[in-house]
């Protein structure tokens, strides 16, 4: 005969180790709104603003499955991130972007 399994004498559940997914897409709406943010930052090269506009586009494209869509996204902006003329605060803001579409459902 086996133990049983030992469980909280609370009866509490151990909190999930990753976060919750945010409900009705908000969280694409918050890395589509930094993405247009750094669209329009005049501090950061015009091919940064350019490729932040066309990774904004590619995740609003109405027809493309979300996975999809986010990983056109990824693609555009990983190659930008690798750019060695890219301002180090316009990669730190790229690689949020990237982690957060990353995190996405």
């Amino acid at each position: 005969m086996t133990a049983p399994a030992s469980t909280p004498a609370s009866g509490a559940v151990a909190p999930a180790s990753s976060p919750e997914p945010e409900p009705d897409g908000t969280g694409l709406a918050r890395v589509v709104a930094s993405l247009a943010e750094l669209a329009d930052d005049a501090s950061v090269p015009r091919n940064v603003r350019r490729v932040a506009q066309n990774a904004r586009a590619e995740l609003e494209k109405p027809r493309a499955a979300l996975d999809v869509r986010i990983a056109g996204a990824i693609s555009l902006l990983d190659d930008l991130a690798n750019d060695p003329n890219l301002p180090t605060h316009g990669r730190t803001a790229i690689w949020s972007i990237v982690s957060r579409l990353e995190s996405l459902p």
